[in-house]
């Protein structure tokens, strides 16, 4: 039997701690860099949002383990058909009603939402919801949600609304159709889409 002396266990402890210390740093490491893989600029903006980037990690974690618990759903093709059709009439309304077509389309976005099954909430919860699947778009929705507001403040023209259209059609392309699609393919016709035409453009200032 070997009797280790008190130096010796003192030593082992030491080097058991240290050994425990390095393993949490590579797992701390790793989470951290999966975090900043699968959230893209959004982990950045969440570190600035609240001041380090363990909160920062934190909340992120708080929000995949959240959305986790949600029954999220494909849309099926009646339904993929009929918010498509709903987009179409939102764009055409946009030509004489700039005001009106970015209210329906947040709306409409909201819908999309639910049919997914993402709880409706509060405007900073869904943002937060939608930032764990769709982290390179939820900063468009926001952009556009914020224009909304600046314009009902007087602060936004019409340009400003149909970036706001340009925000909105990224993350309602991304809701509705799943990566997987064939080629790729939108239902939205290019011709239509706004930003790849001068669809849209009216001088209403």
């Amino acid at each position: 039997m070997v009797t280790l002396t008190p130096l010796e266990i003192g030593l082992g402890l030491v080097v058991l701690v240290l050994l425990a210390g390095i393993v949490a740093l590579v797992v701390r490491n790793r989470q951290r860099a999966n975090l900043r893989s699968k959230f893209g600029p959004e982990y950045s903006r969440t570190v600035e949002e609240v001041g380090s980037s363990r909160k920062a990690e934190a909340e992120l974690q708080e929000r995949e383990k959240r959305v986790a618990s949600f029954s999220l759903r494909r849309l099926s093709p009646q339904q993929v058909d009929m918010f498509t059709d709903g987009w179409m009439k939102v764009q055409n309304q946009f030509v004489d009603d700039p005001q009106g077509a970015v209210s329906r389309a947040d709306v409409l976005l909201t819908e999309v939402m639910e049919a997914r099954g993402y709880p409706i909430v509060d405007f900073d919860r869904r943002s937060a919801d939608l930032s764990v699947d769709h982290p390179e778009v939820v900063q468009n929705y926001r952009s556009a949600h914020d224009i909304a507001i600046r314009h009902a403040r007087g602060e936004a023209d019409t340009e400003d609304l149909r970036q706001a259209m340009i925000h909105y059609r990224a993350l309602f392309e991304e809701l509705v159709h799943e990566p997987g699609e064939p080629n790729g393919a939108s239902h939205i016709p290019r011709s239509s889409r706004f930003g790849e035409t001068d669809y849209g453009r009216r001088d209403l200032h």
